[in-house]
C-alpha cells in the first residue's frame, strides 16, 4: 500500500486540471462567440462559419477539430483589377456645367510680402542702403514691375520637394505669380503616386511610362515636380515669354533636359522625344487645337495638371477645352486648381464623345481647392476610385 501523497502536492495536482479544464471550456468553438477576448475594435473580425475547408486562409491555432465549425478571421476585400477595358462611366451626367462656372470669379487674396498696391504708401519711402543691414533692409516689392533678379532670385521660394532633383531651388519670373503652395503640392503627389503614375521608377528615364502636361506652368514647379519623380515627359504650355525662359532655366538647372526614345507602346514616334518641353501658347489653344502650337496630337497624356490665374478666366470653358481635348484618353488623370469663392466643381463632366471626367477627389487646403478628375476609367488605376461624397459645397 502506498504511503499517502502530502497535502501541498494535491492541491498543486488539482490546480493545474482546473486550469486544464478551464482553457478546454474557453477555447471551444462552439461557446467562442460568447466571450470577449479581442479589442472592440476587431471583435466583429471574428464569426463561426462551417464546414471547414482549405480554401480558408487563417485559422486559429487551437480549435476542437471534432467539431465542423471553427473560429475563421474576416479579411477585408480588396478591390480587385478589373479585367474589362470598357469604360465606367455613371450614369445621368449633367451635359451642361453650373451657372456659377460660367462666369468669372472674384478670388481677392491677401497680399504678399513682395507685392505693393498701387496706393500703398511703401512706394513713396526711399529703399533703406543694403549696405547698412539690419531688418530695414528688405523691402517689398510692386507687382507688376520688373525686380532685381540677382538679389530676388526666388521670391516665392520654390523648390522640387522629391524624387531626384529633391532641395533644388527654383528661379521665379520677374512677374510675381501665386504658384501652388508646397504644402499642398506635396498632398498633391502624394495622391498621384498613389494613382500608380509613378510606379516602375528606376535609374531609367525610360522606364516610367508618365507624360504630363502643364496647363499654365509659369515657372514650371508643377510639372518639374512630376520629372523628378520618375515622369517620361512633360510639356509645359504658359502664354508669357518670361514664364516660358524661366521654365527653360529652371529644367536646365534640374537636369531634365535629356532626351528620351520612342517606339511602340510609347505614345511617340520612334525618334523619341525631348525629357521636358515649353510650348509658348495660350492654353485654349493648346488644348483645342494642339498641331497648331508644336504638340503631337497622336501622343496622348497620363497627367494633365491646371493651375490658372483665378480670375483671369472661365472655369466653364477651361473644364470644356480640357474635357475634349484630344490629348486626353482613358484613364488620363485631370488636375484642376480653383478657389473656394467658385463653389464647387461637379463630380461628373459629360463629354461630347458620350464619356465622361469622374470625380476621384475634391480637397480643400485654405482657400485653394484641388479637384482630380479621370477620363473614361477603365479600372487600371485600381485606387482612383469614385468619390462623390467629396464633391459638396461645405
Amino acid at each position: 500500500m502506498s504511503p499517502p501523497r502530502p497535502n501541498h502536492q494535491v492541491g498543486y495536482i488539482d490546480l493545474v486540471a482546473l486550469v486544464v479544464l478551464s482553457c478546454t471550456i474557453f477555447i471551444s468553438p462552439a461557446k467562442t462567440a460568447a466571450f470577449s477576448f479581442l479589442p472592440s475594435t476587431h471583435r466583429n473580425a471574428l464569426s463561426v462559419r462551417q464546414p471547414c475547408t482549405r480554401d480558408h486562409i487563417w485559422k486559429p491555432s487551437l480549435h476542437n477539430r471534432s467539431s465542423t465549425s471553427f473560429l475563421v478571421m474576416k479579411r477585408p476585400h480588396r478591390q480587385r483589377r478589373s479585367t474589362s477595358t470598357d469604360p465606367v462611366i455613371p450614369e445621368d451626367v449633367p451635359t451642361e456645367l453650373r451657372a456659377n462656372l460660367k462666369r468669372k470669379v472674384a478670388a481677392k487674396r491677401p497680399l504678399l510680402g513682395h507685392v505693393v498696391p498701387k496706393g500703398s504708401i511703401t512706394r513713396k519711402l526711399k529703399p533703406t542702403d543694403v549696405s547698412q543691414g539690419g531688418s530695414d533692409a528688405a523691402q517689398l516689392r510692386p507687382q507688376g514691375q520688373s525686380r532685381d533678379t540677382q538679389r530676388y532670385n526666388n521670391p516665392s521660394n520654390l523648390k522640387i520637394l522629391g524624387g531626384t532633383a529633391r532641395g533644388r531651388k527654383l528661379e521665379s519670373p520677374t512677374v510675381y505669380l501665386r504658384p501652388m503652395m508646397g504644402k499642398v503640392k506635396e498632398a498633391v503627389y502624394s495622391t498621384l503616386t498613389s494613382f500608380g503614375l509613378y510606379d516602375d521608377v528606376g535609374g531609367n528615364i525610360n522606364s516610367c511610362r508618365t507624360r504630363h502636361l502643364d496647363i499654365f506652368s509659369g515657372s514650371g514647379s508643377v510639372g518639374l515636380e512630376s520629372l523628378s519623380r520618375g515622369a517620361r515627359h512633360c510639356t509645359f504650355v504658359d502664354m508669357s515669354m518670361d514664364c516660358c525662359s524661366t521654365a527653360e532655366r529652371n529644367i536646365e538647372r534640374c537636369g531634365f533636359n535629356g532626351w528620351v526614345e520612342g517606339g511602340i507602346g510609347s505614345g511617340i514616334d520612334d525618334e523619341g522625344e525631348p525629357q521636358a518641353r515649353v510650348v509658348c501658347a495660350d492654353a485654349f489653344r493648346a488644348l483645342r487645337e494642339p498641331e497648331t502650337v508644336g504638340i503631337n496630337p497622336d501622343a496622348m497624356y497620363d497627367l494633365v495638371t491646371l493651375c490658372p490665374p483665378y480670375e483671369e478666366i472661365v472655369y466653364a470653358d477651361l473644364i470644356d477645352a480640357v474635357a475634349n481635348s484630344v490629348l486626353v484618353g482613358e484613364d488620363t488623370v485631370i488636375l484642376i486648381e480653383y478657389p473656394v469663392e467658385l463653389g464647387c466643381l461637379p463630380h461628373a463632366i459629360a463629354r461630347d464623345d458620350g464619356g465622361a471626367l469622374v470625380g476621384i477627389r475634391n480637397r480643400k487646403y485654405g482657400r485653394t481647392v484641388i479637384a482630380m478628375y479621370i477620363v473614361n476609367p477603365t479600372g487600371a488605376r485600381e485606387t482612383a476610385e469614385s468619390r462623390p461624397e467629396e464633391f459638396i459645397t461645405l
